[in-house]
């Protein structure tokens, strides 16, 4: 009978069950998006994100070859693996796409984003607004006797970081970028 208990007990390390499911776990994945710089492009790429329910966390897009006439689109986006390799998948499909990069798993990547913040204040919240610019390397593009507006770099959780540092000393607005990113390397 203990034999039996402990058989039954196992079957959670079965052979057939050493792989866990990830089906419902989400990950957040940079895409990088080459595609003809022509008129259209963008609602398609975005047509297909709102036609399947996926979210877009981040949204860039510039032209990176003039003569070529190519942009990038950079899209960080959250799902479960299975949605990733759907969602890049059906990018790949759509004609004027070229390339499409997935660098949270081709390897190590570089990524930035910009904001501007604007924090209005006086007094030692002013200076308190200050002395944390200058910790995070923030720089100060505008200033007026009552306000702020200053522009930082970096990865989006340094730039959550700063923002909600920010907002006790009286942040009352922000805009943002969204991500840029390359693949390190060659």
């Amino acid at each position: 009978m203990s034999a039996l208990k402990i058989k039954k007990g196992s079957n959670k390390h079965s052979a057939y069950n050493l792989r866990p499911t990830f089906s419902d776990v989400e990950e957040q994945h940079t895409l990088a998006v080459i595609v003809d710089n022509e008129a259209g492009v963008l609602a398609r790429v975005i047509g297909l994100f709102s036609g399947r329910g996926y979210n877009i966390d981040s949204l860039t897009v510039a032209e990176i070859d003039h003569e070529g006439h190519r942009s990038r689109i950079t899209i960080v986006t959250t799902g479960t693996p299975q949605v990733i390799v759907q969602i890049k998948a059906q990018l790949g499909r759509i004609i004027p796409v070229h390339e499409v990069h997935d660098l949270t798993v081709e390897g190590r990547a570089v990524e930035r984003e910009l904001a501007l913040m604007k924090v209005e204040g006086a007094g030692d919240k002013r200076v308190e607004a200050l002395r944390l610019a200058d910790i995070f390397r923030a720089n100060v593009v505008d200033s007026t006797l009552d306000s702020f507006v200053f522009e930082i770099t970096g990865t989006s959780e340094k730039i959550d970081a700063f923002a909600d540092l920010m907002r006790p000393l009286g942040l009352v607005d922000i805009a943002r970028t969204g991500v840029a990113a390359l693949p390190r390397g060659l």
